[in-house]
């Protein structure tokens, strides 16, 4: 083993000193048909310092040169992202378009938005709960305004919604687990839909955070809602909206935000605080988690006859990264 490590070693030293003189590999070698897995390793370690080094010298170069054109400097390269490489899509909403303000006149939330009714909200869970999902609920609670929080015992959906709407309540919200962890989000706005369910991951209970603020006051928080662009996404982001009193009271400082990117909703519950004339200070007060639109259904909850708007394709044909729904 000894003799072998020795040779390793001493055929690495000749292949580095073969590539400083500049003879060591043609063109077309790739680093792949090195059979040695260690000599392979070191070989591809040396390939990618050298590749950083020339974009390093490439950007100083270039660097330089913008500053010596000064203002006759050409404009900057826009970097590429997922973002701004996205796929346009037909559904995009016009803020000015005359259907769209007509639609969210007539639509499920209309009576919302033109304060006819007030939010009320059950939380409950899947069968069962265990101790994360419970506190889960409790914080959730405590973060929306006029919410009541309701275990079941075996009870099913639809003997629950009829009693919701008997007794006034907007919203029905279910919280399932597996596990132990909450992974899944069943809305639904009563008394005549539609119902939405969610993937939920990455749930930070308030405990879990570092740096957090103190607990939320019962003011009513702010909401922002951030990116929802598609008529699907316009019908989230009220959907959302509507969880919430009208009015915010300005002085709890507290702000619901819920934020979409690549089809993930991020959700954050902050509390903002005013430094000075200028600065502006945020606290975290949680809970945080991330949402995934599975399926938009039309009506109140309905597993087996409901009708559904959409529902997300894992592997639908013309699935793309740049492509997305919200």
């Amino acid at each position: 083993i000894y003799l072998m490590n020795k040779r390793l070693k001493r055929t690495i030293e000749v292949t580095e000193n073969k590539s400083e003189s500049g003879a060591c590999f043609p063109p077309t070698f790739s680093v792949s048909e090195i059979k040695n897995k260690q000599r392979r390793h070191a070989m591809f370690l040396k390939l990618k310092e050298e590749k950083r080094k020339q974009k390093l010298e490439l950007k100083k170069k270039k660097k330089k040169e913008r500053k010596a054109l000064g203002d006759q400097a050409p404009p900057k390269e826009v970097p590429k992202t997922i973002e701004n490489q996205r796929i346009y899509d037909e559904t995009t909403v016009n803020p000015e378009d005359e259907e769209v303000a007509f639609d969210e006149g007539t639509d499920e939330f209309s009576a919302y938005f033109n304060r006819l009714t007030n939010p009320k909200v059950l939380i409950t869970t899947s069968d069962r709960p265990r101790g994360r999902t419970v506190r889960f609920c409790e914080q959730l609670a405590t973060m929306i305004p006029h919410a009541h929080v309701y275990y079941r015992r075996g009870l099913a959906l639809k003997r629950v919604i009829p009693q919701c709407i008997s007794r006034g309540f907007t919203y029905l919200m279910v919280i399932n687990e597996d596990r132990k962890v909450p992974n899944g989000l069943v809305l639904c706005h009563l008394p005549d839909g539609p119902t939405a369910h969610f993937k939920v991951s990455s749930v930070r209970l308030r405990k879990e955070m570092k740096r957090r603020g103190k607990d939320p006051t019962e003011h009513v928080p702010e909401v922002i809602l951030n990116n929802f662009t598609t008529r699907l996404g316009h019908s989230i982001g009220r959907m959302f909206a509507a969880l919430f009193p009208h009015d915010p009271q300005f002085v709890g400082r507290q702000v619901a935000t819920f934020h979409n990117q690549r089809d993930f909703i991020f959700f954050r519950f902050h509390r903002y605080i005013f430094k000075n004339e200028k600065k502006v200070g945020i606290q975290e007060l949680g809970p945080r988690f991330t949402l995934k639109l599975r399926s938009l259904q039309k009506g109140t909850f309905d597993s087996k006859f409901g009708e559904y708007e959409w529902v997300h394709k894992r592997h639908e044909m013309d699935s793309s990264r740049r492509k997305f729904h919200l």
